[in-house]
């Protein structure tokens, strides 16, 4: 692709589209499937104290995508499929300028703090909250082991073939709302019904720009990891652990970021300073096939 092409739909380069045969249906019917034992343990048993942020314990289920991942590249691949998709979730080199995975890692806490100023100046009483600071390094483990699990189904599974088929921004659209969809349950046994559809919002929006990054990063998963990761970690950093936050401000916000993304991933290539095309080689290792 000569420097001039217009990134449109901000797609992937067709050398790193994903393996063929895969079917994102089958991966969220699945997804359901493991998923419904969580949400009953959720709903029948009391949250743990030492849950962060008072999370429900139908939070466990970021194990779910990993595990519908695995089962079906498994099936479809055989058994080298898993190790493939376990070595794509760290996969970086060849991923471009480090300028996106610092994005990746930035753009949620600007947001987060967008979204306190603009309470604050609101009069929103929020002189009094704490946040524990001090629990941040447990705090980005924990959250960088549950966004991995989570990741691994959303980008590194089922993000390409809808991409190939039809777009990122629809396949960005449409990851968003089933991801969002499938939070629901979790969000409504801690949160009112306001506070989720806030937040089912600011989710759908928050995956356009994880796809973004995804894209600008050559598929590199780790961007979207970071990304998602540093969505919990700057939320259980709001005052009193996001008690204080307003969801609807927070999508508000992303939306607007998610929309600039959009448009300048249309804009000419050479515009965004573009890299090199890939490699042959990285195009294996990016999808796994690299030894």
């Amino acid at each position: 692709m000569n420097s001039g092409t217009p990134l449109v739909n901000f797609r992937l380069p067709t050398a790193v589209s994903g393996p063929r045969g895969r079917s994102p249906m089958r991966f969220f019917a699945l997804l359901l499937v493991l998923s419904v034992p969580f949400w009953v343990l959720g709903a029948v048993v009391e949250s743990p104290e030492a849950m962060p942020m008072g999370m429900p314990l139908s939070a466990f289920m970021f194990v779910c995508p990993f595990t519908a991942a695995v089962v079906l590249v498994r099936r479809e691949e055989g058994p080298a499929g898993p190790r493939r998709l376990l070595r794509r979730l760290f996969w970086f080199r060849g991923a471009g300028n480090g300028l996106w995975f610092a994005l990746a890692v930035l753009v949620m806490p600007v947001l987060m703090l967008a979204s306190y100023v603009f309470l604050r100046l609101a009069g929103m009483p929020l002189d009094g909250a704490r946040s524990p600071f001090l629990a941040l390094p447990v705090l980005l483990v924990v959250f960088l082991v549950s966004a991995a699990g989570e990741e691994a189904g959303w980008l590194g599974y089922a993000l390409d073939p809808l991409q190939d088929r039809w777009g990122a921004l629809r396949a960005a659209a449409a990851t968003g709302t089933v991801w969002a969809a499938w939070h629901v349950g979790p969000w409504l046994q801690v949160h009112g019904v306001a506070w989720t559809a806030g937040w089912f919002l600011f989710t759908v929006f928050a995956r356009v720009l994880i796809v973004w990054l995804y894209n600008r990063t050559r598929g590199a998963v780790l961007s979207g990891i970071l990304f998602h990761a540093m969505i919990n970690v700057s939320s259980s950093l709001f005052p009193d652990v996001g008690a204080w936050q307003v969801p609807a401000v927070l999508a508000v916000l992303t939306a607007v970021v998610a929309g600039c993304a959009v448009l300048l991933a249309r804009r000419p290539r050479r515009v965004l300073h573009s890299r090199r095309p890939l490699r042959q080689d990285e195009a294996r290792t990016i999808n796994g096939r690299g030894r």
